[in-house]
């Protein structure tokens, strides 16, 4: 039977950086999830692996550019990835994101692609675990393409990782893109099938219901965009039209119950940066519909222990949310 469990009194190994890889599919929120990870003194990003997702790869790909050059990090490599998913047919979140991924505010003077790193972004995974063994936690926020891919080519890697990170998955059958379907896992079910099979390292999901319960309120949006940064210049404009997506009546009740901004991803890269971050949690075996009419791509939580699954995964349930928002103002300095 699962157990809460609060992760702030498990014991953790205490290094000078904690080492991270972020699989993305650079969007607004993914954008806040970087500068997040960017802004922390403690925190050093190994690599940047891009995946198919809000938006085609290529425009992935210059949203992480444009990221990282509003943020003076573009010594930070950044890698091709996967362009579609393993299976299933090709979806996008332009009504969310904007048509380009991050609010369709194009900046002439943005980095061009041809700073992209040679190597692929799967095979880049691999390697910069291999050179890291047991220190490196994977922070995955887009279709899990990637992750799927690389545990073909390695069936040992995530053994090699310190820790795996995912926003993805839903605890309540509540969709976002099907009836019963969170994007991430929609966009490949099957992949995030493979990624919840194989991947037995110690795992925390974020899930879309605990995001949008733990929505950042509004006034606390206007004292984040509202400082007098470059930074804080350059969110406000690339989150204008998600924003006023999340403002709309429908999207409040729907979504985030009236409570505010859920900047879902950035939960999982918090989760990530600071081990007490995750206040409680269930520990649970979890898979992957993959047949349903209307449930594909279902994450669904094994209570009764009838899959028989020895690994089980941490399931965000609450977060300190005054840390959270700290970080978000940090960010934007």
């Amino acid at each position: 039977m699962q157990t809460a469990v609060n992760i702030s009194q498990a014991p953790t190994t205490r290094m000078m950086k904690k080492k991270i890889i972020f699989d993305a599919d650079i969007g607004v929120d993914d954008a806040q999830a970087l500068m997040v990870a960017l802004a922390a003194p403690d925190v050093e990003i190994l690599g940047i692996t891009c995946c198919f997702g809000n938006t085609p790869l290529d425009n992935v790909l210059r949203n992480t550019l444009r990221v990282l050059k509003a943020c003076n990090r573009l010594d930070i490599p950044v890698y091709r990835g996967c362009k579609e998913p393993l299976m299933a047919r090709k979806r996008h979140a332009g009504d969310y994101h904007g048509k380009d991924g991050l609010g369709d505010v194009p900046d002439p003077d943005a980095p061009g692609l041809e700073l992209l790193q040679k190597k692929r972004g799967v095979q880049a995974m691999i390697k910069l675990v291999n050179q890291n063994p047991g220190e490196v936690s994977l922070v995955a926020v887009a279709p899990l393409t990637n992750l799927a891919v690389a545990v073909q080519l390695d069936p040992n890697f995530p053994k090699k990782l310190k820790a795996l990170y995912i926003m993805g998955g839903n605890t309540e059958s509540r969709g976002n893109t099907t009836v019963c379907g969170e994007f991430n896992f929609v966009a490949d079910p099957e992949a995030a099938y493979i990624v919840l099979d194989r991947y037995t390292c110690p795992t925390y999901i974020a899930a879309w219901e605990f995001s949008c319960k733990n929505s950042l309120p509004w006034s606390f949006c206007d004292r984040w965009l509202g400082q007098n940064t470059e930074k804080a210049a350059f969110m406000k404009k690339i989150t204008a039209l998600s924003m006023k997506k999340a403002q709309s009546a429908d999207y409040q009740k729907e979504v985030t119950e009236g409570k505010g901004f859920n900047s879902c991803d950035t939960y999982a890269m918090a989760a990530a940066i600071d081990d007490t971050f995750i206040t409680e949690s269930e520990e649970v075996a979890v898979t992957v519909e993959l047949e349903g009419k209307f449930t594909r791509g279902m994450m669904v939580l094994d209570y009764m222990e009838l899959l028989k699954k020895k690994h089980k995964a941490f399931v965000m349930k609450k977060v300190d949310l005054e840390k959270f928002k700290q970080m978000f103002m940090d960010s934007l300095k």
